[in-house]
């Protein structure tokens, strides 16, 4: 089976615009845009909420593709924070996710971290990571201390 190749993005995004990219895709349920932001390297990997880590584009591919099965993803991010370095982004936020029910809209949050790199096809996701939900909303004051 031939590898299909992600479509390219416009050269020169930044970290910020393919983020935008990533979290309209999945809003879509667009599997092709979606593939679009991340590296050409086998070495990508995706930690979705409570699942095992997903190593290499085809696997991910595949991990979105059944998560789509069941429809786009109502997710929203917010409260992001940036360290941005010349050749590398990292930006952690809370994934606020609505999701209608028979009882009315739910909401769930979960706390993400995108990792960014420079490559010769301009910047590219090689790394998404999100927790278990929590229908509680996030405290964004700092913890006061705590070393992880």
């Amino acid at each position: 089976m031939a590898r299909r190749k992600p479509p390219a993005t416009a050269i020169g995004a930044t970290p910020d615009e393919l983020e935008s990219r990533f979290y309209e895709a999945l809003q879509r349920g667009d599997i092709d845009a979606l593939m679009a932001v991340w590296a050409d390297d086998d070495e990508v990997v995706c930690v979705h909420p409570g699942g095992p880590r997903v190593i290499g584009l085809a696997a991910i591919r595949a991990s979105f593709e059944a998560i789509f099965a069941n429809g786009p993803i109502p997710v929203q991010p917010e409260q992001v924070h940036r360290l941005d370095a010349l050749s590398g982004a990292v930006h952690h936020l809370v994934e606020r996710i609505d999701v209608r029910t028979d009882e009315g809209t739910r909401t769930a949050y979960v706390m993400a971290t995108n990792v960014y790199l420079q490559t010769a096809r301009g910047w590219r996701l090689v790394a998404h990571h999100a927790s278990p939900g929590s229908l509680q909303a996030p405290d964004d004051t700092p913890a006061g201390g705590v070393l992880h």
